[in-house]
C-alpha cells in the first residue's frame, strides 16, 4: 500500500489547485487531479478558442478556465502546479507563495510519491537517447518500467500503476530540475555546455538547475559522469553516494577502447554492434549501461544491435535516387549539430530556428569541414552563416561554401534535393530551437519528413 499515495489524495480532496498550462502534458495531470476531487481552474496563454478541443473537455469536467494574455494574474489556490517552462521567480508566482499557496510540478510531486527506483537522466546532449537506451536495457532484463519525464507521458496520473518493483526512468531539464528539492536513486549528467541561455540568467544558473538532480541524493545514491566532459567530471566533489564514471579512460567504470565497450571489468560489446552511428552515441551507451549498473552487459549487447534510434535523431527518412535524407530535429544547439555532423563526411544542411542566447561561433569549423552546402530557415539563418564565414576567415577554408537562406522549409527541402546527386546526404540538423515556427522539435522534424516522403 502506498501510503503516501493515499495521504496525497486526502489532500487534494475539494483543494483549490491551479494547473498553469494546458499542453499534453497537463491535461492528464487535470483529468488525474479532478478524479481526486480538486477544485481546479487551468491557466492558459492561449484563448479558448486557440485551446480547441481541450477547453471544451476541461469546462464539461467544471474546470474553471483562465485564458488570454493576463493569465498570470492574480494566481491563488491551496496548490499551484507550475509548468516547467515557467520560472519560479515571475512575480506574480512569488506573490501567490507569499499568500500561502504551495507551488509545485507534476514531477515534483511523482518523486515524492513514487514508491519505485527512480532513475534519470539529464544533460545538454544525448539525454533523450540515454534515457530510452536505459528503458530499454531495463525492459530486456524483464523489468517493469515506466517512462517520462521531459519524454514520453506525464508518469504522476498513472501513479497508481507504478510498484515498489518497477523501475521509473525519466529525462529531466533544466527546466524541471529547477526548483527540484529530490534527487532519483540514480542520477545521470550526460554533459553540460550553454544551452537555454534566453530562460535561465546565466550559464552557472543553468548548470546549478543540471546539479539538482544529485545534490539531494543521500550516501545510497549513484552519480554517473562523463569523465570526457569537464563539467560533468566536474560534479563528483559533490556527490554524497556511488560515483561511477564513463569515458575513454580504463580507470572508468564503463569505458570505451580500441573499438570495444568494457563494464564493471568485463568486454560488454564491440561498438561496430551498435546500430544507430556516431561515436556521441558510444558515449549513450556507456552512460546508460553505467546507469542500469553490473548485470546488464547481455541486455546491453542485444538493446545495441536492435535499437533503430529515437525519432528526429539522426533519423533515416527515405534514400531517393541514392541521396540519403536524415532528419536530426531534435538538434537545438550548435553543439548538437557539431555532433551530428561527426558522423558524416560532406553534407548538404538545412539549419536553422530560434536563438536560445548561446554562442554559434564554435559551428563555423564543423560547417567549413562537413558541409557541401547550407540552406539556412529561421531566425539563426543569419548568425549560422556568419559562423562559417568567421572560421573561413580564420582558416582559410569554407569560404567556396554556397549559402541560401530559404523563407520556409517547403524551399529549403525542394532547393537541397535539386542539389543533392548519388551518394549525398541531406541532413536537417538545425542547431536552433523550433518555437520561430513551430511548437516544438517534433512538429518540425515531421515537416521535414513529410516534405522528403512528397519529393
Amino acid at each position: 500500500m502506498n501510503d503516501k499515495l493515499s495521504a496525497f489524495k486526502a489532500e487534494m480532496r475539494d483543494k483549490k489547485v491551479t494547473v498553469m498550462g494546458v499542453g499534453i502534458s497537463n491535461l492528464p495531470l487535470i483529468r488525474f487531479l479532478h478524479k481526486l476531487g480538486a477544485d481546479i481552474t487551468a491557466a492558459d496563454r492561449r484563448t479558448e478558442e486557440q485551446m480547441g478541443e481541450a477547453a471544451r473537455e476541461l469546462r464539461e469536467m467544471g474546470v474553471t478556465l483562465k485564458t488570454g494574455p493576463d493569465y498570470l494574474e492574480n494566481l491563488g489556490g491551496d496548490w499551484i502546479f507550475k509548468t516547467p517552462g515557467i520560472r519560479f521567480d515571475v512575480p506574480q508566482l512569488l506573490e501567490a507563495a507569499r499568500r500561502g499557496s504551495q507551488i509545485t510540478s507534476e514531477m515534483e510531486v511523482f518523486f515524492e510519491l513514487c514508491p519505485a527506483k527512480i532513475i534519470a537522466v539529464t544533460g545538454s546532449d544525448g539525454k533523450t537517447t540515454t534515457t530510452t537506451l536505459v528503458s530499454e536495457i531495463l525492459k530486456k532484463m524483464g523489468k517493469t518500467v515506466h517512462l517520462g519525464g521531459n519524454i514520453g507521458k506525464p508518469l504522476l496520473p498513472e501513479i497508481e500503476t507504478v510498484a515498489e518493483t518497477d523501475v521509473a526512468v525519466l529525462e529531466l531539464s533544466s527546466f524541471q530540475l529547477h526548483t527540484m528539492k529530490r534527487s532519483p536513486d540514480v542520477a545521470v549528467i550526460t554533459n553540460m555546455t550553454p544551452n537555454h541561455l534566453d530562460w535561465h540568467k546565466s550559464f552557472e544558473e543553468y548548470m546549478d538547475a543540471k546539479r539538482n538532480i544529485y545534490l539531494h541524493q543521500n550516501e545510497k545514491g549513484v552519480l554517473v559522469l562523463n569523465k570526457s566532459d569537464p563539467q560533468s567530471y566536474a560534479c563528483r566533489s559533490g556527490a554524497r553516494g556511488e560515483v561511477r564514471l564513463f569515458g575513454y579512460d580504463r580507470g572508468c567504470a564503463v569505458y570505451s577502447e580500441g573499438g570495444e565497450i568494457y563494464a564493471f571489468g568485463a568486454e560488454v560489446m564491440k561498438t561496430s554492434d551498435i546500430k544507430i552511428p556516431g561515436e556521441h552515441n558510444v558515449q549513450n551507451y556507456m552512460a546508460a549501461i553505467a546507469a542500469v549498473g553490473p548485470g546488464c552487459e547481455a541486455a546491453a549487447r542485444e538493446v545495441a544491435r536492435e535499437f533503430g534510434g529515437v525519432p528526429h535523431r539522426i533519423e533515416l527518412v527515405r534514400v531517393r535516387d541514392g541521396v540519403r535524407y536524415y532528419n536530426s530535429s531534435i538538434d537545438s544547439s550548435p553543439n548538437r549539430t557539431i555532433n551530428t555532423l561527426k558522423v558524416f563526411d560532406k553534407v548538404i544542411l538545412i539549419a536553422g530556428g530560434k536563438d536560445k542566447g548561446i554562442p554559434y561561433d564554435a559551428l563555423g569549423q564543423s560547417l567549413a569541414e562537413k558541409c557541401k552546402a547550407l540552406f539556412l530557415v529561421g531566425m539563426t539563418a543569419g548568425v549560422i552563416s556568419e559562423a562559417l564565414k568567421k572560421y573561413a576567415e580564420k582558416a582559410g577554408v569554407g569560404g567556396d561554401i554556397p549559402v541560401t537562406f530559404c523563407e520556409s522549409y517547403e524551399q529549403a527541402v525542394r532547393l537541397a534535393a535539386d542539389m543533392a546527386v548519388g551518394g549525398d546526404v541531406v541532413l536537417m540538423s538545425n542547431a536552433s530551437t523550433s518555437f520561430d515556427m513551430f511548437r516544438n522539435f517534433e512538429e518540425r522534424g515531421e515537416l521535414f519528413k513529410k516534405l522528403v516522403n512528397e519529393l
